[in-house]
């Protein structure tokens, strides 16, 4: 069964219609997994007796007569930062590689499995989640499904491959600075990182981001992508940053997908460079835009300069929080070193540092704030350069190495807004590219709504699927 041609609701629908199992949808992923993964190397580890004894108890629900839920037998990958029960959670760290197996899923896992989805694995990513391209010292690197030599990005990048090649039709992950939009753009999905909020980030343990990071739903198109949406919003008592469940559906909306009349396009956002190669096709879609009824307005700067710093200082602050009880393990030396001298700077931190950063934050929000007084829509490109080399850091802008390829997708994580990613087409290298879509402060419809009514103009279903490299 191939995966990326069709979609989520109606696969569900099939196994809900006892047209197929869930037993039988269950083994395809799997079986795809088998015959994918030693290629893409997406899931670090499976567990084919759990996933089918699962299925066969969603199928035995249904055989009752019992409502198995929206997402019935849709066999699901875990990003290996969220519990899943009997899984270890490693975030891809020497220093969790012997973790036990987690005693109860995550509450987004939990969600998603309540709506009938079956858990057939984790997927890869940096350790800690730190990084734009996913590898790390205990599983190695993750490919890249449309060229092999090159990264799936990151930090979400093994569920990215996990769907780009087909293993499975949907996934979890999160993103602090970038780590759905970056792999769904380098990977050709439809990516969304919803508000802060959105979906449940809380939990036993505190989040790890702080206000960064949020997870969400991944699939090849947003349709799915809000499908999943759908079961996975809403509020949770152990999450203080949780936003209440959206009144409007934002499935129904998808029956109506339009652009907004005004949309304001930033090249740049005013410091970026940008790869000329992702410019001219990001241009082209927003070409695309204007055709379909919108009003364009070129933006040269958004922000007066790149914030990276300010991400760097509060994400390191946060990663030697997480850290410092690994400090004395035995593996320590084992762990990325870049990501130690991101901690090792962090220590310098003050308490005023970080509430100064907090200010900048609010600043970076009241330049939004006035942008969208005149548009509904801010378009920028998802990475300024070309996916690293798999297992590298550094990617190309015009073809010089540049360790900050992806320039423009961690500010919204700072302002905490809506933001999409939409594939606009392939690099002559193969490589897809991603035109990102932000929206007001908890204006998650209009960026859905947006995305979907560009997807469905491009339509590139079909250069995307003939893009792949599958393995012969």
């Amino acid at each position: 069964m191939d995966f990326r041609t069709t979609s989520v609701e109606e696969l569900s629908r099939l196994v809900r219609a006892r047209s197929i199992s869930a037993r039988e949808l269950t083994q395809a992923a799997l079986d795809n997994i088998e015959a994918l993964n030693p290629t893409y190397n997406a899931f670090v580890a499976v567990d084919a007796e759990r996933a089918l004894s699962e299925a066969a108890a969603l199928d035995e629900t249904i055989a009752q007569g019992a409502d198995p839920g929206p997402l019935a037998g849709i066999p699901l990958a875990v990003k290996d930062t969220h519990d899943a029960l009997g899984y270890r959670t490693t975030n891809g760290s020497p220093m969790l590689a012997d973790a036990p197996p987690a005693e109860h899923d995550s509450q987004f896992v939990a969600r998603l499995r309540a709506a009938g989805c079956v858990v057939v694995g984790k997927t890869n990513t940096p350790e800690f989640a730190w990084s734009a391209n996913t590898t790390n010292a205990v599983f190695g690197a993750t490919a890249n499904p449309f060229n092999p030599a090159h990264g799936a990005g990151g930090s979400s990048g093994g569920a990215a491959a996990a769907l780009a090649a087909g293993m499975v039709p949907l996934a979890t992950g999160s993103d602090g600075g970038g780590s759905i939009r970056i792999p769904s753009s380098v990977c050709g999905l439809s990516g969304m990182k919803p508000s802060l909020g959105r979906v449940p980030g809380g939990g036993i343990a505190p989040p790890g981001w702080l206000d960064l990071s949020t997870n969400g739903p991944m699939a090849r198109r947003i349709h799915d992508v809000v499908t999943a949406l759908n079961v996975a919003v809403g509020p949770d008592p152990t999450d203080l940053r949780a936003l209440p469940r959206p009144e409007a559906s934002w499935l129904d909306a998808l029956n109506d997908p339009h652009v907004p009349v005004r949309i304001a396009w930033a090249p740049t956002l005013g410091y970026a460079d940008v790869d000329a190669e992702v410019m001219a096709l990001c241009e082209r879609a927003v070409g695309t835009l204007e055709s379909l009824g919108a009003e364009v307005t070129v933006i040269d700067t958004v922000f007066d300069e790149d914030p990276v710093g300010d991400f760097l200082t509060l994400m390191g602050v946060c990663q030697l929080r997480t850290m410092r009880p690994f400090m004395s393990h035995p593996r320590w030396e084992e762990s990325d070193p870049i990501l130690r001298a991101i901690i090792d700077a962090a220590e310098a931190t003050s308490a005023e540092d970080l509430v100064r950063l907090f200010d900048r934050f609010h600043a970076m929000n009241l330049r939004l704030v006035e942008l969208f007084h005149s548009a509904r829509i801010l378009v920028t490109p998802t990475c300024a350069g070309v996916a690293p080399l798999k297992g590298e850091g550094s990617g190309t802008i015009n073809g010089t190495p540049n360790a900050n390829w992806v320039q423009l997708t961690y500010p919204f994580n700072m302002t905490r807004s809506p933001a999409a990613s939409v594939c606009v087409g392939l690099q002559s290298d193969g490589l897809p590219v991603g035109l990102q879509l932000v929206g007001p402060q908890h204006g998650d419809l209009v960026v859905l709504r947006t995305a979907a009514a560009l997807e469905a103009a491009l339509d590139l279903d079909d250069e995307l699927l003939a893009g792949v490299t599958l393995p012969a």
